[in-house]
C-alpha cells in the first residue's frame, strides 16, 4: 500500500520540505510513497519583500516545480487536524470539506502577524505581512494625493521597531514622495515601545540604522505603546496623539493557530518544541518546520528565528527526514550555526551583520547590493527542472538569506 507524506503550507518551509523529501525518495527509487502538499494556492508568497513597492506580483509559481519532481498538489485550507487518527479536514476552493489521511504530516503553515485587541487597529491599521495587506497599502498610499494637503496626509506612522519595521520605515519617506511630490513635506515615525532604537538587533548595527533613518528623515517615538487607532492617527498609552492618515502596524508575529491543534508543547510564540530530526515531541508522526517549529540551531543555546532565512534550511531538513522515517533511514539533524541578518535601510544602503551578536561586516551600497541579491534572487524556487530542483533540496545545501 502506497504510504502518504503530507506537506501543509506552501511557504518557503513547505516549498523545500516537499522538494526535499522528492530528494530523498529519488535518491533512493522509492515508488511506494506519495507527497502530496495542501495550499490555498500552488503559489510561494515572497513575505520578506512585501515591504518593497509591487507587493501584488511578489509570488511565485509553484505548480510546475511540483510537477516536475512528483509533488501532488491539494488546492485547499487545511481547518483541523486530527493527530491521533492521522487526518486533516481540509476546506477546498468551492467550500466542500473533505478529508485527506497521511502516514507522515509536516506542519509548514508558518506565521501571521501579531494583532493585539487595541482599539481601531483591525479597521484603521495597515500592515506589510501578506500578499493582499501589502498591496493595500500600496494602493492607499498611492490615493493620498486625492486628499487635501495637510500634516495628518503626509504622515506615516510605523508601530514596531523591529526588523520589519525598519525596512518599512526606511521606505516610507521616498514612496510618499512619488505620490505627493518631490517637494512634499512628508514625516515618517517609528512608535516603539522599547527604550532603544532597534531594541530587537542589538547594539550592533544600531549606529548604523540611527545614521540611515536620521539621513532618511525618519524619527522614532522610543518607549511608546499605541493605545488606540483610527482613521486620522493614533494615540499612545501616555496621551501623546499624532495626527496620520496611514499606521503602519509591524509589532511582532505568532505562530499559526493550527499549533494549537497538535497535543505538545509551544512556546510563548506558539512554535511547537521540535527534536534535531524536526519530529514533534511527543507526536511521532507529525513534523513541524519554518515558523511553526521551536528548533535549536545549534549547540550554543541559539534557537532559529521566525525568518525566511531559517524556514528555508529547517525545510530542507524537516522533507529529508520525514522521508528518511518513512524509508527506514538515519536522519539528518537540522543546524544551522551560521546566523547573518542583511537589513534593507531604503535609498541609504542597507547593514549586513554575522552572528548572534550582529557583528556589522558590510553597510551601504556593499551591503544594499547584497541585499538585493537575496531578495530577488537566493530566496526564491528554483527551476521546474527536475534535477536542479532536487540538487537544490540537499539538506546540506545551506544557504544563508
Amino acid at each position: 500500500m502506497t504510504k502518504r507524506i503530507l506537506v501543509v503550507g506552501a511557504g518557503f518551509a513547505g516549498m523545500w520540505s516537499a522538494l526535499s523529501a522528492a530528494r530523498l525518495i529519488d535518491q533512493q527509487g522509492e515508488t511506494g510513497i506519495e507527497i502530496a502538499l495542501i495550499a490555498p494556492q500552488p503559489e510561494l508568497h515572497v513575505r520578506p519583500r512585501l515591504y518593497e513597492v509591487g507587493a501584488a506580483q511578489m509570488r511565485a509559481p509553484l505548480k510546475e516545480i511540483f510537477d516536475a519532481v512528483g509533488v501532488r498538489f491539494i488546492q485547499g485550507t487545511v481547518e483541523r487536524i486530527h493527530a491521533d487518527r492521522h487526518e486533516v479536514e481540509v476546506v477546498g476552493v468551492d467550500q466542500v470539506c473533505s478529508t485527506v489521511a497521511y502516514d507522515r504530516l509536516v506542519l509548514a503553515t508558518g506565521s501571521r502577524l501579531f494583532r493585539p485587541q487595541i482599539p481601531g487597529l483591525d479597521k484603521h491599521a495597515f500592515s506589510v505581512d501578506q500578499v493582499d495587506e501589502a498591496a493595500e497599502l500600496e494602493a492607499h498610499i498611492k490615493r493620498l494625493a486625492d486628499h487635501p494637503e495637510s500634516p495628518a496626509r503626509n504622515t506615516v506612522v510605523v508601530a514596531g521597531g523591529g526588523f520589519t519595521g525598519i525596512e518599512t520605515a526606511a521606505e516610507m519617506p521616498a514612496r510618499l514622495r512619488e505620490a505627493l511630490g518631490e517637494d512634499a513635506d512628508v514625516n515618517v515615525i517609528v512608535v516603539d515601545r522599547n527604550d532603544e532604537v532597534a531594541a530587537e538587533l542589538g547594539a550592533g548595527p544600531r549606529p548604523v540604522i540611527t545614521q540611515a533613518l536620521d539621513a532618511l528623515g525618519v524619527s522614532w517615538r522610543l518607549g511608546s505603546a499605541v493605545a488606540s487607532v483610527d482613521e486620522n492617527g493614533l494615540t499612545t498609552a501616555d496621551g501623546q496623539r499624532i495626527d496620520a492618515r496611514t499606521v503602519i502596524w509591524t509589532a511582532g508575529v505568532r505562530a499559526s493557530s493550527l499549533t494549537q491543534q497538535i497535543p505538545a508543547p509551544r512556546d510563548a510564540f506558539g512554535r511547537l518544541h521540535v527534536d534535531s530530526s524536526l519530529r514533534v515531541k511527543g507526536v511521532d508522526t507529525v513534523f513541524a518546520t519554518g515558523d511553526v517549529a521551536y528548533a535549536a540551531t545549534d549547540d550554543e543555546g541559539n534557537y532559529a528565528a521566525m525568518s525566511c532565512q531559517h524556514a528555508m534550511n529547517l525545510g530542507r531538513s524537516a522533507g529529508h527526514n520525514v522521508a528518511a522515517d518513512l524509508l527506514g533511514l538515519a536522519p539528518i539533524p537540522y543546524s544551522q550555526p551560521k546566523y547573518v541578518t542583511c537589513l534593507d535601510l531604503g535609498p541609504w544602503g542597507a547593514v549586513y551583520t554575522e552572528g548572534w551578536e550582529r557583528e556589522v561586516r558590510l553597510v551601504g551600497a556593499d551591503a544594499k547590493k547584497l541585499k538585493s541579491q537575496i531578495n530577488s534572487e537566493w530566496i526564491y524556487p528554483p527551476s521546474a527542472d527536475r534535477a536542479e530542483a532536487l540538487a537544490a533540496a540537499d539538506p546540506n545545501r545551506i544557504v544563508v538569506a
